[in-house]
């Protein structure tokens, strides 16, 4: 059933868009004003909204967005366009009413939001945002909440989002366009939601798809360069610019003790009047111990067993993934439960025990000496914390690690050298391969790759995923006199790789690795 709003019109359009300072002016086919009055229909509520051509009825309300082409409203007055918003007038091919605006992506996620009933302000919200470990954390934070809300916690990420505590379904954007998410909220609420845990790009705070969002916990886990090309950020001071947004639109503020310009995101805090709680890694054994008011350590003799001390207090947890980065994402999580309302000492808190993150270290085993893991790592902060985890774990048992990769085309192309960087002196055998090259030749991204493997590592370019993933495994086999590890990166838990602007189907590499393997994921 479609969702209506009686005070949602024209007239109210407006006057929000006057606020925050986005109008331009109105445009109708008689005149040009900033103001509705005398307008026919101006206070008749608006039944619609979309950003859609396709998708327009009678008397919606169309937000003109991205590379929108002029003829895309020809014949759209039949349909019954009432309104369009945009910051380009489009009055030779349409009679509807235009709102002229500033920004439209602000407009859309201010108008979205204000259609749908403010569904973010029903609800506790989470934000989650860093280079490395959004997902992970989006799922702990989740499982938490939904354990100590019976069920009554949402949430979206980059693999899949569930609105009614139980529902899984894919997703598209690890932040969905602003019309998507005010609806994602409304539909949460309606199902008796109480949480939303979400994360929160930078490209979400690059193109204001969470203009306007508050959140009452916002995290920030970590920062390296990633995501810089022409058609992403042009620099790495400006995404990490976009990534501090957060801080300001938090009522409180969870941040990575150790990560990388600390200093500036707690003057951001304070600037905002935005308390910090902070959270580390200790582990004596590498020397990590830097002060925060939540902190986690391995447990000694274990190979996911950690200790959280907070307030006081301390807790003994047994994860179900490997991984130090894996016992900060935790943290991460119980930090923000603890800012959001869950007590330290609540049950709900084990929920993070049967945690699993699809296409994050999912782990195979091939026999006595060979292990596979299928993870999403896909730049240098990513890779590094991978590899260094399986020498952490593994390394008394000298293992020889290969690394399948590729890297995307036609942005953020410093993870070509970061992919390799990460690995540097701790991988001996790289196979360079397909992942999303787009409309750039998947072998001169793999040439390109290459070429940072400073080190006498051994490297392979096989353009064919399949048969790259089938590589590694037969000669790890080969060499079975030796303690093998293989891993899979990149793509995690992707079922497509986009190939001359067309998403193409792949079986995912999880998959190929079940299939040469002929085992199923290993126990811990």
């Amino acid at each position: 059933m479609a969702f209506t709003n009686a005070s949602f019109t024209l007239t109210s359009a407006v006057e929000l868009l006057k606020q925050h300072h986005l109008l331009r002016e109105i445009i109708t086919p008689e005149r040009w004003t900033v103001n509705t009055a005398g307008l026919p229909g101006a206070d008749t509520p608006i039944p619609a909204i979309t950003y859609d051509t396709r998708e327009v009825t009678p008397g919606s309300l169309l937000f003109v967005k991205g590379r929108f082409k002029p003829e895309f409203m020809d014949g759209i007055d039949e349909r019954g366009l009432a309104v369009y918003v945009s910051e380009t007038e489009f009055s030779d091919r349409t009679s509807a009413v235009g709102l002229i605006v500033e920004d439209a992506p602000k407009a859309m996620a201010l108008l979205s939001f204000e259609f749908y009933g403010r569904p973010d302000r029903q609800l506790k919200m989470v934000g989650i945002t860093g280079t490395k470990g959004k997902t992970t954390t989006n799922y702990f934070t989740h499982a938490i909440l939904n354990a100590y809300s019976h069920g009554r916690a949402a949430i979206t990420s980059s693999i899949a989002c569930c609105l009614d505590g139980n529902t899984w379904i894919p997703s598209k954007l690890t932040t969905p366009v602003s019309l998507d998410l005010a609806h994602m909220m409304r539909e949460a609420v309606d199902n008796g939601m109480e949480y939303f845990v979400m994360e929160v790009s930078s490209q979400a705070y690059k193109v204001n798809r969470v203009y306007d969002l508050t959140f009452d916990a916002g995290a920030f886990l970590n920062i390296s360069p990633d995501h810089i090309s022409p058609i992403e950020h042009p620099t790495f001071e400006d995404y990490l610019h976009c990534k501090r947004q957060i801080i300001a639109h938090s009522r409180w503020f969870v941040l990575g003790a150790d990560c990388d310009h600390a200093d500036l995101l707690r003057e951001d805090a304070a600037a905002n009047n935005v308390p910090v709680f902070s959270f580390a890694l200790h582990d004596e054994a590498a020397g990590e111990r830097t002060p925060a008011d939540l902190t986690v350590s391995p447990t000694e003799g274990t190979k996911t067993g950690i200790t959280v001390s907070c307030d006081g207090e301390t807790r003994a947890f047994t994860l179900d993934m490997l991984g130090e980065f894996n016992f900060l994402n935790a943290a991460a999580a119980i930090a923000l439960a603890v800012n959001i309302g869950v007590p330290f000492d609540s049950d709900a808190m084990k929920a993070i025990e049967s945690v699993q993150v699809p296409g994050h270290m999912e782990r195979f085993t091939g026999g006595e000496n060979l292990l596979v893991f299928v993870d999403f790592a896909h730049n240098y902060l990513s890779t590094k914390a991978l590899v260094d985890e399986m020498v952490r774990v593994y390394g008394e048992r000298d293992p020889h690690i290969t690394v399948v990769a590729g890297s995307t085309g036609g942005k953020a192309i410093d993870r070509r050298e970061g992919i390799v960087k990460g690995a540097l002196g701790q991988a001996e055998s790289y196979i360079f391969t397909t992942d999303d090259p787009n409309f750039e030749d998947p072998q001169a991204i793999c040439e390109q790759m290459a070429s940072y493997v400073t080190d006498d590592a051994r490297t392979q370019i096989i353009v064919d995923r399949d048969q790259a993933i089938t590589t590694a495994i037969g000669e790890a086999r080969e060499h079975a006199d030796r303690f093998n590890i293989v891993l899979v990166i990149g793509k995690g838990h992707e079922r497509r790789n986009i190939i001359n602007g067309k998403a193409v189907p792949w079986p995912g590499d999880a998959t190929i690795v079940r299939r040469e393997l002929d085992a199923r994921p290993a126990g811990l």
